[in-house]
């Protein structure tokens, strides 16, 4: 039958997935949804019936825009929306007036505006909303009150924009904490595998490992973005200023996790190598992965220090981590895991900085996380 044919059921459970993945990011979006339709249509009633400005779509698309569903900076984006408006709609009617209207004069004054707005600044709003004034200047007759009444407008929406996410705050810890146990988990199944891969000899799976940790760059990049847009809803929103400190403690362990995400790669390198030359006895063996195997765990319990939501459960995990990461450096010393090999001793060397890291994100200083390791 049709119905039991093997690429029915595929796309059977590809419909169900997808169904699930967007109820799941419907969900997700209902606030945001919420506070981006109200400040839109506030914006553009408040345009039209206050300022008596005719058909204001950019007031209601500038807040859309500036609110969006971006993790970049409210801030920058109602900045760059108010500014590249502006100044798109004076260099669009310089240019009409050099050149005067048509097809190739709009791409012309396209071109240039494009390549001006990248001179002058980086953002993607900004380049965006530049280059489209222009073009709107010398394609459009300009509306009532002349062209700069649109970057009036454009105004008007990112203000309204910034007014709804101090009036409408969401929670700024939220997406940092789902960052970082997302990227605490992807550490702690590195350093599994690399236990894994050192206990069965397995080469290829101690370098897939390393490719694991290669592809967590682009979570570290995500969770700053997301540490400095929520920093700026918390400083903006008084409703939610008391959460700056917990945003700077994960703002400073994000560095150390940074830096223990490059020493593991560094690690699973040599791993990989130690593993193909069979430099590793079984007694180091035993030893070196029992030490990856508990300071993934030592990982997990540091995850929940730093994105449980309940202040006293997540004093008590941080705790936790804190003394497990000191316990395992205490014994990274190269006799006392039984490795007599060089290329053993290796490892066990480029292992501790890693660990003196993960001590640091929990906030332990330098010297004393240092301190925790065994004289050589």
């Amino acid at each position: 039958m049709v119905s039991s044919s093997p690429a029915y059921r595929r796309a059977a459970r590809f419909l169900r997935r997808r169904t699930r993945t967007g109820l799941r990011r419907s969900r997700k979006s209902l606030v945001p949804a919420l506070q981006m339709t109200i400040c839109a249509v506030g914006a553009y009633a408040f345009a039209e019936y206050i300022l008596g400005h005719a058909g204001p779509l950019f007031a209601a698309t500038s807040s859309l825009i500036a609110l969006g569903f971006s993790r970049d900076p409210r801030l920058r984006r109602v900045i760059e929306v108010g500014v590249g408006c502006t100044l798109g709609i004076a260099v669009g009617d310089s240019l009409l007036h050099l050149f005067g209207t048509g097809i190739w004069q709009a791409a012309l004054v396209l071109f240039l505006s494009i390549m001006l707005a990248r001179f002058l600044d980086s953002g993607v709003i900004f380049t965006t909303q530049l280059a489209l004034q222009s073009l709107l200047v010398v394609l459009l007759p300009a509306p009532a009150g002349g062209p700069f009444t649109r970057s009036l407008d454009a105004v008007i929406g990112g203000s309204m924009a910034m007014l709804v996410t101090i009036l409408m705050p969401r929670d700024p810890r939220r997406e940092p904490r789902q960052d970082v146990r997302k990227l605490l988990h992807e550490l702690a199944e590195v350093l599994r595998e690399c236990a894994a891969a050192l206990s069965s000899h397995d080469s290829t799976a101690a370098w897939h490992a390393l490719v694991r940790a290669r592809n967590c760059q682009p979570l570290v990049d995500s969770m700053r973005t997301s540490l400095r847009s929520s920093g700026e809803v918390a400083r903006i929103s008084p409703a939610h200023r008391r959460h700056r400190d917990e945003l700077l403690r994960l703002e400073h362990s994000l560095d150390f996790i940074d830096l223990a995400l490059r020493n593991s790669r560094v690690f699973s390198r040599r791993l990989t190598s130690a593993i193909n030359n069979a430099a590793i006895s079984d007694e180091a063996v035993l030893g070196i992965a029992t030490v990856l195997e508990e300071t993934a765990d030592a990982v997990d319990e540091l995850s929940l220090g730093l994105a449980d939501p309940a202040d006293s459960s997540r004093a008590v995990h941080l705790r936790h981590a804190r003394q497990d990461f000191a316990a395992i450096a205490n014994r990274l010393h190269p006799r006392m895991l039984g490795v007599h090999r060089l290329e053993g001793e290796t490892v066990v060397m480029l292992f501790r900085p890693l660990v003196v890291d993960m001590l640091e994100a929990t906030g332990v200083g330098h010297d004393e996380a240092a301190d925790y390791l065994p004289e050589l």
